[in-house]
């Protein structure tokens, strides 16, 4: 594990719903992506092993196959803007699946953002993208409320992709 610390105080906070710490921006997208158990099996894996942001376009420099505790990722946005972070938290259950990365120094964002899979007791699948952030970059500051937008966007993207990945139906 790097020694970089983390840019925020509230490690590992993503995993209650609804916290932000203050001076932070929240943020949740929550998409549909169909019905069923295996259906929730192949968009869990997607999530867990980087498919998903590999088929956003994101690059991914990592040196595991998949998301765990402590393992440093720097995601390259647009080919040119690295967003360097650590894993936190991930779990995997029954009806529940996903991971949160914190970021570390370098990242144009301090805060963290989670990707989280589950089945409803009615069989339906969604993908939960939830984060807190602020500016940590003078280009993300300058870009105010447009960086959060882009963010929604990309959030928004993230459930349109992972429900093509895991053949799930429109909505």
């Amino acid at each position: 594990m790097s020694a970089r610390d983390f840019t925020y105080e509230d490690v590992g906070a993503t995993r209650e719903p609804g916290f932000c710490p203050p001076g932070f921006h929240r943020m949740q997208v929550r998409t549909r992506l169909g019905e069923g158990e295996a259906l929730f099996r192949r968009a869990a894996e997607a999530v867990l092993t980087w498919e998903l942001h590999r088929a956003l376009g994101v690059g991914v420099e990592t040196d595991a196959d998949r998301a765990a505790p402590g393992v440093d990722v720097t995601l390259t946005l647009a080919g040119m803007v690295k967003a360097p972070c650590r894993v936190v938290w991930t779990v995997e259950e029954y009806r529940r699946a996903g991971w949160a990365y914190g970021t570390l120094s370098g990242h144009p964002e301090s805060g963290e953002e989670s990707f989280v899979v589950d089945r409803t007791g009615d069989g339906t699948v969604w993908l939960t993208v939830s984060a807190f952030s602020r500016a940590a970059k003078w280009y993300t500051r300058a870009g105010g409320p447009a960086t959060r937008a882009l963010q929604q966007a990309y959030a928004r993207r993230c459930g349109v992709i992972l429900r093509r990945l895991s053949g799930g139906d429109e909505q």
